[in-house]
Protein backbone atom coordinates (compact mmCIF):
# COMPACT_ATOMS: atom_id res chain seq x y z
CA UNK A 1 0.00 0.00 0.00
CA UNK A 2 1.40 3.40 -0.96
CA UNK A 3 0.49 6.92 0.09
CA UNK A 4 0.35 9.94 -2.20
CA UNK A 5 0.32 13.54 -0.90
CA UNK A 6 -0.40 16.24 -3.44
CA UNK A 7 -0.49 19.39 -1.33
CA UNK A 8 -3.75 18.43 0.32
CA UNK A 9 -5.20 15.52 2.23
CA UNK A 10 -3.48 12.19 1.80
CA UNK A 11 -4.77 9.66 -0.69
CA UNK A 12 -4.04 5.97 -0.22
CA UNK A 13 -3.47 3.74 -3.21
CA UNK A 14 -4.50 0.20 -2.36
CA UNK A 15 -2.65 -2.58 -4.08
CA UNK A 16 -3.74 -6.14 -4.42
CA UNK A 17 -5.19 -6.26 -7.86
CA UNK A 18 -3.46 -5.45 -11.08
CA UNK A 19 -5.10 -2.00 -11.31
CA UNK A 20 -5.35 -0.92 -7.66
CA UNK A 21 -7.75 1.74 -6.43
CA UNK A 22 -7.49 4.98 -4.49
CA UNK A 23 -9.26 6.01 -1.31
CA UNK A 24 -9.48 9.46 0.22
CA UNK A 25 -11.28 11.23 3.03
CA UNK A 26 -14.94 11.74 2.24
CA UNK A 27 -14.98 15.35 3.46
CA UNK A 28 -12.07 16.24 1.15
CA UNK A 29 -13.94 14.74 -1.78
CA UNK A 30 -17.15 16.60 -0.87
CA UNK A 31 -15.29 19.91 -0.44
CA UNK A 32 -13.69 19.43 -3.85
CA UNK A 33 -17.14 18.91 -5.37
CA UNK A 34 -18.63 21.90 -3.51
CA UNK A 35 -15.98 24.32 -4.68
CA UNK A 36 -16.85 23.69 -8.34
CA UNK A 37 -20.63 23.77 -7.97
CA UNK A 38 -21.45 27.13 -6.44
CA UNK A 39 -25.06 28.20 -6.83
CA UNK A 40 -25.03 31.95 -6.44
CA UNK A 41 -27.69 34.35 -5.27
CA UNK A 42 -26.92 37.98 -6.23
CA UNK A 43 -28.17 40.61 -3.77
CA UNK A 44 -27.48 43.67 -5.94
CA UNK A 45 -28.33 47.06 -4.44
CA UNK A 46 -26.09 49.72 -6.02
CA UNK A 47 -23.65 50.68 -8.74
CA UNK A 48 -21.39 47.63 -8.29
CA UNK A 49 -24.15 45.73 -10.06
CA UNK A 50 -22.71 46.93 -13.38
CA UNK A 51 -19.39 45.26 -12.58
CA UNK A 52 -21.24 42.14 -11.47
CA UNK A 53 -22.91 41.98 -14.89
CA UNK A 54 -19.55 42.53 -16.59
CA UNK A 55 -18.04 39.72 -14.56
CA UNK A 56 -20.84 37.37 -15.56
CA UNK A 57 -20.32 38.19 -19.25
CA UNK A 58 -18.46 35.90 -21.67
CA UNK A 59 -15.33 38.06 -21.49
CA UNK A 60 -14.58 37.09 -17.89
CA UNK A 61 -16.52 33.79 -18.00
CA UNK A 62 -17.51 33.09 -14.43
CA UNK A 63 -18.86 29.71 -15.61
CA UNK A 64 -15.35 28.23 -15.76
CA UNK A 65 -15.27 28.44 -11.96
CA UNK A 66 -18.53 26.54 -11.52
CA UNK A 67 -20.63 29.60 -10.62
CA UNK A 68 -22.53 30.05 -13.84
CA UNK A 69 -26.24 30.42 -13.35
CA UNK A 70 -27.58 32.78 -10.68
CA UNK A 71 -30.42 31.42 -8.59
CA UNK A 72 -33.29 33.70 -7.74
CA UNK A 73 -34.39 31.81 -4.67
CA UNK A 74 -32.12 31.73 -1.62
CA UNK A 75 -33.25 28.17 -0.93
CA UNK A 76 -31.50 27.04 -4.12
CA UNK A 77 -28.27 28.97 -3.49
CA UNK A 78 -25.18 28.39 -1.39
CA UNK A 79 -23.19 31.54 -2.30
CA UNK A 80 -24.62 34.96 -1.46
CA UNK A 81 -23.10 37.85 -3.41
CA UNK A 82 -23.76 41.10 -1.56
CA UNK A 83 -23.18 43.72 -4.25
CA UNK A 84 -23.32 47.35 -3.18
CA UNK A 85 -24.47 49.47 -0.28
CA UNK A 86 -26.68 48.03 2.44
CA UNK A 87 -28.96 50.49 4.18
CA UNK A 88 -30.44 50.03 7.64
CA UNK A 89 -33.82 49.24 6.06
CA UNK A 90 -32.30 46.54 3.82
CA UNK A 91 -30.39 44.83 6.63
CA UNK A 92 -33.35 42.77 7.96
CA UNK A 93 -34.14 41.56 4.42
CA UNK A 94 -30.49 40.57 3.90
CA UNK A 95 -30.47 38.67 7.19
CA UNK A 96 -33.70 36.89 6.25
CA UNK A 97 -32.27 35.88 2.87
CA UNK A 98 -29.12 34.56 4.56
CA UNK A 99 -31.18 32.53 7.02
CA UNK A 100 -33.24 31.00 4.18
CA UNK A 101 -30.14 29.60 2.49
CA UNK A 102 -29.35 25.94 3.08
CA UNK A 103 -26.12 24.91 4.81
CA UNK A 104 -23.30 25.03 3.87
CA UNK A 105 -23.49 28.65 2.74
CA UNK A 106 -20.90 31.27 1.92
CA UNK A 107 -21.00 35.06 1.57
CA UNK A 108 -18.89 37.28 -0.69
CA UNK A 109 -18.89 41.07 -0.11
CA UNK A 110 -18.58 42.76 -3.50
CA UNK A 111 -17.16 46.29 -3.30
CA UNK A 112 -16.12 48.72 -0.62
CA UNK A 113 -19.68 49.63 0.35
CA UNK A 114 -20.58 46.01 1.12
CA UNK A 115 -17.23 45.44 2.84
CA UNK A 116 -17.05 48.47 5.15
CA UNK A 117 -19.81 50.92 4.25
CA UNK A 118 -17.79 52.81 1.64
CA UNK A 119 -17.82 56.57 1.58
CA UNK A 120 -21.32 56.63 3.09
CA UNK A 121 -20.55 57.57 6.69
CA UNK A 122 -24.05 58.29 7.93
CA UNK A 123 -26.82 56.83 10.05
CA UNK A 124 -28.69 55.14 7.18
CA UNK A 125 -25.86 52.92 5.93
CA UNK A 126 -24.61 49.68 7.47
CA UNK A 127 -20.84 49.89 7.92
CA UNK A 128 -20.12 46.52 6.34
CA UNK A 129 -22.29 43.44 5.96
CA UNK A 130 -20.42 41.65 8.74
CA UNK A 131 -22.54 43.73 11.13
CA UNK A 132 -25.58 41.80 9.83
CA UNK A 133 -24.37 38.41 8.55
CA UNK A 134 -21.02 36.57 8.60
CA UNK A 135 -18.85 37.17 5.55
CA UNK A 136 -16.26 34.79 4.07
CA UNK A 137 -14.51 36.91 1.40
CA UNK A 138 -14.22 40.68 1.06
CA UNK A 139 -13.48 42.14 -2.38
CA UNK A 140 -12.60 45.84 -1.95
CA UNK A 141 -12.86 48.42 -4.70
CA UNK A 142 -15.23 51.14 -5.83
CA UNK A 143 -16.23 49.28 -7.93
CA UNK A 144 -13.87 46.31 -7.86
CA UNK A 145 -12.44 45.21 -11.17
CA UNK A 146 -13.83 41.94 -12.53
CA UNK A 147 -10.37 40.39 -12.19
CA UNK A 148 -10.40 41.16 -8.46
CA UNK A 149 -13.83 39.59 -8.12
CA UNK A 150 -12.63 36.46 -9.90
CA UNK A 151 -9.65 36.42 -7.52
CA UNK A 152 -12.18 36.56 -4.67
CA UNK A 153 -14.13 33.67 -6.18
CA UNK A 154 -10.94 31.59 -6.49
CA UNK A 155 -10.01 32.50 -2.91
CA UNK A 156 -13.44 31.31 -1.78
CA UNK A 157 -12.98 28.06 -3.70
CA UNK A 158 -9.65 27.48 -1.94
CA UNK A 159 -11.30 28.16 1.42
CA UNK A 160 -14.09 25.69 0.61
CA UNK A 161 -11.58 23.00 -0.38
CA UNK A 162 -9.68 23.49 2.90
CA UNK A 163 -12.84 23.76 5.01
CA UNK A 164 -11.68 27.19 6.21
CA UNK A 165 -14.38 29.56 7.54
CA UNK A 166 -12.18 32.52 8.57
CA UNK A 167 -12.80 35.79 6.68
CA UNK A 168 -10.35 36.70 3.91
CA UNK A 169 -9.63 39.84 1.89
CA UNK A 170 -8.64 39.91 -1.77
CA UNK A 171 -5.29 41.65 -2.17
CA UNK A 172 -4.60 43.79 -5.25
CA UNK A 173 -2.52 42.13 -7.95
CA UNK A 174 -0.02 44.98 -7.92
CA UNK A 175 0.63 47.90 -5.65
CA UNK A 176 -0.03 51.14 -7.55
CA UNK A 177 2.42 53.01 -5.35
CA UNK A 178 5.26 50.74 -6.49
CA UNK A 179 4.77 51.37 -10.20
CA UNK A 180 5.56 54.93 -11.24
CA UNK A 181 5.81 54.65 -15.02
CA UNK A 182 2.17 55.65 -15.44
CA UNK A 183 2.60 58.87 -13.47
CA UNK A 184 2.91 62.10 -15.38
CA UNK A 185 5.40 64.69 -14.26
CA UNK A 186 4.62 68.29 -14.98
CA UNK A 187 7.47 70.55 -15.92
CA UNK A 188 7.26 74.30 -15.82
CA UNK A 189 9.23 76.43 -18.15
CA UNK A 190 10.66 79.62 -16.82
CA UNK A 191 9.40 82.45 -18.91
CA UNK A 192 10.92 85.83 -18.85
CA UNK A 193 8.73 88.86 -19.18
CA UNK A 194 9.43 91.05 -22.25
Amino acid sequence: MGEVKAGGPSTRVMEGSEHGFATTRVDALLNWAKKYSLFQYPFVTACCGMEYMAMASPRFDMARFGAEVPRFSPRQADLLWVVGTISQRQAPALKRIYEQMADPKWVLAFGTCASCGGFYDNYTTVAGIDKVIPCDVYVPGCPPRPEAVLDGLMLLQDKIARGDRTPAIVKPREDPAQTTEHLVTLQRKERSLP
